[in-house]
């Protein structure tokens, strides 16, 4: 129950889905959470639910002054940083044909440009410590293979990955103790992929006992957060790890 115990962890987009499902482990496990995201009601309830152990930080990850902001307020409360989980984003539907470039350029600058952001500014804050900090990074098989009908979604993940490997060795060779890795779910029922799939009984997706199925629960991605969170993956840098039940092995 204390596998992060006494780390302080700052969670984007932890309102809702898969960024909740890590605060609420990484809290069980002993950390402090800095939960931050738009949804301002659910994120403040959230942080209620947690206890002493969570502040909630309203943030739009793609603007420069709300991280800064983000950053101060972790240090300010809990005088630290050891952790960043870069979660949040957004996907809207569209192919090459038919997104607008200022759909792209949205996408781009929450998936990319707010990632690029938290490591930034993560990296300033835990360079310093006397214990190792992380940073995970939350991609999508998109990265590693492509979605037609998400094209903005898809390059944003692809630089998201990129962006890790930068950040790994910069981090290695700059001699900070602080690792990045990325992590690569498949389909995962959250609100984001409810909206996008209306009226789909999650009962038709046989979540956890189904063998073939794609879609898997918010916890199975936390998990592996956790596991990322911790010293147990002390020597995990610059990995891309896929949550998605051996679906992009079984086009080989």
């Amino acid at each position: 129950m204390n596998r992060v115990a006494n780390k302080v962890a700052l969670i984007t987009g932890a309102a809702s889905g898969v960024g909740r499902a890590d605060a609420l482990l990484l809290a069980a496990e002993g950390a402090r959470v800095v939960l931050t995201d738009i949804d301002e009601d659910a994120g403040r309830a959230l942080a209620s639910e947690i206890g002493d152990a969570a502040l909630f930080v309203r943030q739009d990850i793609a603007d420069e002054d709300g991280w800064r902001h983000a950053i101060a307020s972790t240090l300010d409360r809990f005088g630290r940083l050891d952790v960043l989980v870069n979660n949040a984003a957004i996907c809207p539907v569209g192919s090459i044909e038919d997104t607008s470039l200022d759909t792209w350029r949205r996408v781009l600058r929450v998936n990319a440009d707010g990632y690029f952001l938290g490591c930034k500014y993560a990296i300033g804050a835990m360079k310093g410590n006397d214990t190792p900090g992380s940073i995970v990074m939350m991609s999508s098989v998109a990265a590693l293979g492509g979605l037609p009908m998400m094209c903005a979604y898809t390059a944003s993940k692809g630089a998201v990955t990129a962006l890790a490997r930068s950040v790994a060795v910069h981090c290695k060779r700059s001699g900070y103790r602080i690792r990045c890795n990325s992590i690569h779910p498949d389909g995962i029922w959250t609100p984001m992929t409810q909206a996008l799939m209306p009226g789909l009984d999650p009962a038709e997706l046989g979540i956890g006992n189904d063998p073939m199925a794609r879609m898997c629960d918010p916890r199975d991605v936390a998990n592996l957060v956790l596991f990322l969170a911790s010293d147990e993956s002390r020597f995990v840098n610059g990995a891309e790890l896929r949550i998605d039940n051996a679906q992009l092995v079984s086009s080989l």
